[in-house]
């Protein structure tokens, strides 16, 4: 029902935006203007100056660089006199790797070497980037739309923090509140997110001058209201309209990013590092925000993702601290790390809201069943994060406690969930058989990715983790029951530390 993410973010492109980038010839570079959402916003530069190279075939650009600061912290320290960054092993012409020979992007229409050459926007949507001393993220900015009244609130700059006084529900347990008081201390403020946004702008501006018509998107619980202080940060790097093979053209892309990382961008980005996994990544850590990040090319069911998850974050107000305990818990308990065979925290979320869904009183809905256009798998990418700003909330009778719901959650996949013959399906709404396809044979643990109908859980392939994560879910259904006290299952003194 769902196509694969190879059909996704494929809007009609005029001719006249069609460029190719000699830095990478096999690939057609052809995102037009139109590709724009409320991130992707042309600002000029605040920190990198670039000098205009001569169009010699030996000859790489030339960066000079100011001292970088984000707020109060500066991370290097330069002369009063600018220094010409020229890399590690530039001292000659020689020395120069091939690669980057090659970072040089020429005009169809000149000779003239351009550096920095990106898709012009309409003057209307132009952005200048705030001044370190007061910053107000771009991604926070509705583009250029009324202020719409609905449950979902826009990405501007009132959203973090979110006036969680009003927004929150009433905790009238001790359990209860202890789930909203931990939820407080460790959700995503405002800094965290300004951090994580001023980092993808100066990237994507870097990004830009190997591949001028990319565009560099914040997705994940940065974004999608599941955030917390030490998320870390998703990147998905949007280079071209069609779909990239991910075991071959993503890799290629994303060693040249990571070169372009450990060399030219080695004073800020530390321990850049490629993972061949089945959506390949390029990790590092930013010194300025000191976040880490996870950088993926064409994964655009993750911008998708984002605002699906958003929209059900904010249609019900127990939803948010639900899931930030049960994110705190599985980490405590080790069971919330793909790359150990366990549960990654996507997959978390959508066990949450499959929950909160199938109760004898729905707390949440199918969205994609209720509001087919705003969720439309086909949707420009542009429009995405617009689509779900009116959808109302979502009125329940279910008046549940924080506290009943989260122990109703661990009893649900501990006694009542049938492992071995359902999936978990958001989209539906409801727990299904599992399909007969080879991504679902033999897999211990079965949720579907809302768009594209894949597994997220695929991870879990070894039964020992998978018994493993059983017991630790029977195991806190029980202390939660009987106890009635966040602590047995998770030290919140520890928790609300480690945020």
């Amino acid at each position: 029902m769902f196509p694969n993410s190879s059909n996704l973010g494929r809007p009609p492109f005029p001719p006249k935006y069609q460029q190719q980038s000699t830095f990478f010839t096999k690939l057609p570079l052809n995102i037009p203007p139109s590709l724009i959402s409320h991130q992707q916003i042309i600002v000029p530069p605040i920190h990198f100056r670039t000098a205009v190279i001569e169009a010699t075939p030996i000859v790489t650009p030339v960066v000079t660089l100011q001292p970088m600061t984000y707020g109060s912290v500066s991370p290097v320290s330069t002369s009063d006199a600018l220094t010409s960054f020229q890399g590690r092993k530039r001292q000659s012409q020689q020395s120069i790797p091939d690669d980057a020979k090659r970072q040089r992007i020429h005009s169809h229409d000149s000779d003239t070497t351009v550096v920095n050459q990106a898709v012009p926007l309409p003057e209307e949507g132009r952005r200048s980037f705030p001044s370190p001393i007061s910053i107000q993220s771009p991604v926070l900015h509705a583009h250029n739309s009324p202020a719409l009244i609905g449950c979902v609130p826009p990405l501007q700059d009132n959203l973090f923090p979110d006036p969680t006084e009003t927004r929150l529900p009433v905790a009238k347990d001790e359990l209860s509140q202890q789930i909203l008081e931990l939820f407080q201390v460790c959700r995503q403020q405002a800094s965290d997110l300004d951090r994580k946004e001023l980092c993808r702008t100066e990237l994507q501006r870097e990004i830009r001058l190997i591949f001028p018509q990319s565009r560099l998107f914040l997705v994940g619980s940065s974004l999608n209201g599941f955030g917390t202080r030490t998320s870390d940060g998703d990147l998905c790097l949007v280079v071209k309209e069609e779909p990239v093979n991910q075991k071959t053209e993503a890799r290629r892309i994303l060693s040249l990013v990571q070169k372009l990382f450990s060399t030219k961008l080695s004073s800020y980005i530390e321990r850049p590092q490629l993972i061949r996994a089945k959506v390949p990544i390029v990790k590092f850590r930013d010194k300025i925000s000191n976040v880490d990040f996870d950088l993926n090319v064409n994964n655009v069911i993750g911008i998708r993702n984002t605002f699906l998850l958003r929209t059900y974050a904010f249609i019900e107000n127990r939803v948010r601290p639900l899931v930030l305990v049960v994110k705190k818990w599985a980490s405590f308990h080790e069971i919330n790390d793909a790359s150990r065979g366990t549960l990654n925290s996507y997959s978390l979320v959508l066990m949450v809201l499959h929950y909160l869904q199938t109760l004898p009183e729905p707390i949440l809905p199918s969205l994609q069943k209720n509001y087919p256009e705003c969720f439309d798998p086909t949707m420009q990418l542009h429009l995405v994060h617009q689509a779900p700003r009116t959808i109302p909330p979502y009125i329940s009778k279910n008046g549940s406690s924080l506290g009943d719901l989260l122990i109703g959650f661990f009893k649900y996949y501990a006694t009542e969930f049938d492992w071995s013959h359902q999936m978990i399906s958001v989209r539906e709404a409801k727990a299904i058989a599992r399909p007969d396809g080879i991504e679902w044979r033999n897999k211990f643990i079965c949720v579907e990715e809302p768009f594209d109908g894949t597994n997220t859980a695929r991870a879990v392939h070894e039964k020992q983790k998978f018994d493993m994560i059983r017991v630790e879910f029977a195991q806190a259904w029980r202390l939660l029951r009987d106890k009635k006290d966040l602590n047995y299952i998770l030290p919140l003194k520890a928790a609300k530390q480690k945020r």
